[in-house]
């Protein structure tokens, strides 16, 4: 009998694959097993990118701003819109519910049948008993989805994702300055305070694909102004918001301005691939992820003494806390800005899931 050539032979079989496994570990960065690919589907693109013939981080970047996000979402929207037929929902619902971890057990209407299309799925409503109000916080999660970030806006910049910031001002848009005595050298974050004892905080919330797309009033405020902000559709998710500086200011977002009882308010909408569609529920000239644009363009609607707009008083919508404000075509991301005394505290965790109700802080 002829001798095993040595290639063959089981031992030395394993030597590439402990050598594989160690550099699997090192890519993984010492983390332990990492949850399972299915439930993180733009993870796993992110991955394959990393790894391609691609690396450069430019050529990625040019690379992935060159796909007609736009184009490809409302087209998206469209299909959203088809009717299935009965015997096709369940298995269609099933398989998202599947690879997204939706939990169903909250559905106002568990049963699969009964959503006629993608979208109707994608808006579902929740039981109303499974998100109760915190009654001891001021401010509350306006959406579930995962904390990406909290904390003091410095130097009038925000942080997208650890160590990646971008421009307050290019994200709000230009402001009316308040009356000081030093406004011609204050910083654009000083102007919005109202009181020097005040300072200003941010929450970022990401909404993933499974998650509940609809988005809630965190707390009681007035809604002053609609500043909507057409452009990119670029996904929203960490891994890709890492790779791209001010990804935030670049794509669509919808940002909702005004006064609670600490001072300024805002509560944006950020748009991402296939969330070309984000509905304000007391507006309904707001018109998102339209053909055409104009790069760098941004469009207002005052809702003060608006007549055409539903609840719109003296001084602006009032809003209560947790009531219905809008919702997205599938997840995105929610970003709070607010003016607070300057002991105000999280109460919160990086990456930590939260869901809507849950107390964001106290003063």
């Amino acid at each position: 009998m002829e001798p095993r050539p040595l290639w063959l032979h089981p031992h030395r079989l394993q030597v590439p694959r402990l050598a594989l496994r160690h550099r699997l570990s090192a890519l993984k960065g010492g983390v332990s097993r990492p949850a399972a690919w299915r439930h993180r589907p733009i993870s796993f693109l992110c991955y394959i990118l990393s790894v391609s013939t691609l690396r450069p981080l430019a050529c990625r970047v040019a690379l992935y701003r060159s796909f007609p996000t736009r184009l490809l979402s409302r087209a998206w929207g469209r299909l959203n819109g088809v009717e299935l037929p009965t015997w096709l929902r369940k298995p269609i619902y099933s398989l998202y519910i599947w690879t997204f971890g939706v939990n169903m057990q909250e559905a106002a209407v568990e049963d699969l049948h009964h959503y006629r299309n993608l979208g109707e799925f994608f808006r579902r409503r929740l039981k109303p008993a499974v998100r109760p109000l915190c009654a001891s916080s001021c401010l509350t999660s306006p959406a579930d989805g995962r904390i990406l970030h909290f904390g003091r806006v410095k130097n009038s910049e925000v942080e997208q994702v650890k160590g990646v910031t971008y421009s307050l001002e290019h994200f709000l848009g230009p402001q009316k300055r308040r009356c000081k005595d030093s406004s011609s050298s204050s910083s654009f974050r000083d102007d919005l305070l109202s009181s020097p004892d005040s300072d200003l905080f941010h929450v970022v919330i990401y909404l993933a694909p499974g998650d509940y797309h609809c988005f809630h009033s965190p707390t009681d405020w007035r809604v002053e102004l609609r500043r909507h902000f057409p452009g990119s559709l670029m996904s929203v998710n960490p891994g890709v918001a890492r790779w791209i500086k001010e990804l935030f200011c670049l794509n669509e977002r919808v940002v909702l301005t005004g006064q609670w009882q600490q001072g300024f308010f805002s509560l944006t909408a950020v748009g991402a691939t296939n969330v070309g569609s984000i509905r304000i529920y007391f507006d309904q000239e707001l018109q998102t992820n339209t053909p055409r644009y104009s790069k760098g363009s941004f469009h207002d609607h005052s809702y003060i003494a608006d007549q055409t707009v539903k609840f719109a008083g003296e001084g602006g919508v009032a809003l209560q806390k947790g009531e219905s404000v809008g919702e997205f075509n599938l997840g995105s991301t929610i970003v709070l800005l607010f003016e607070a005394p300057k002991d105000f505290s999280f109460n919160l965790q990086p990456g930590q899931r939260i869901r809507v109700g849950e107390g964001l802080g106290s003063l």
